[in-house]
């Protein structure tokens, strides 16, 4: 069954009086494996976060389809203090949490965890602190708590910085794997040749829509993306 299609229209936001985004348009098909590009400050991240409903926004954002959940986000950042004494399984606990905390997580969804961490390249890493991990690694237990359980809309927020090449590589067949299954993903990336190697569709935004259509177009869009 595929993921959901994603369709924003007429979003417009603004920060501190500032116009973040400005009449955005477009669809995200049902099933697509979609990249969101364009510079820094162009409001891709501003657009996703009112996707998932932490920005206020005008227009309309809403999702066509019978199956429009579980939703796995990756963000780029995570505002996390690394003195706080949290295992990686306390992490994806407290992320994929779908019960009372003090009952702690369920047998099923440890094992669903240790199989999401193990998918990601970072199996075995349950029980050290989240703080002690390199950055790469902490994206790649984001991105593990994000596939359990499998979701049906996936969002990643550039998901493979800070990570080597073999971890890209990881990411890359790991977000394929979904797609083949049926995930709808959107994805924000800086890099065009990994935009052009896996999307099949791409919007360049930079406040407003600048283009929209088949990833093999983007080099069309260059001087709009820096």
């Amino acid at each position: 069954m595929r993921g959901p299609a994603v369709v924003f229209d007429s979003v417009s936001l603004q920060l501190g009086g500032t116009q973040v985004l400005d009449e955005v348009s477009f669809r995200v098909e049902a099933g697509a494996l979609h990249c969101l590009v364009g510079p820094n400050g162009g409001g891709k991240t501003s657009l996703v976060r009112a996707l998932l409903g932490q920005m206020p926004h005008s227009g309309v954002i809403r999702f066509e389809g019978e199956d429009l959940r579980p939703v796995g986000y990756v963000p780029q950042l995570l505002d996390f203090d690394r003195n706080v004494p949290m295992t990686v399984n306390n992490v994806m606990a407290l992320l994929g949490q779908r019960r009372p905390a003090f009952l702690g997580s369920s047998r099923f969804d440890k094992a669903a965890n240790a199989e999401a961490l193990k998918r990601t390249g970072v199996a075995g890493m349950g029980a050290k602190p989240f703080g002690s991990l390199s950055g790469g690694q902490r994206q790649r237990v984001l991105l593990a708590q994000a596939i359990s359980p499998t979701p049906r809309l996936l969002i990643l927020d550039e998901p493979t910085a800070g990570i080597d090449e073999t971890g890209v590589r990881l990411v890359e067949a790991l977000v394929a794997e979904l797609h083949d299954r049926g995930v709808t993903v959107l994805w924000i990336n800086h890099d065009l040749e990994q935009v052009k190697r896996i999307a099949q569709s791409v919007t360049v935004i930079n406040q407003r829509v600048l283009f929209h259509g088949c990833a093999d177009q983007i080099d069309c869009r260059l001087e709009d993306i820096r």
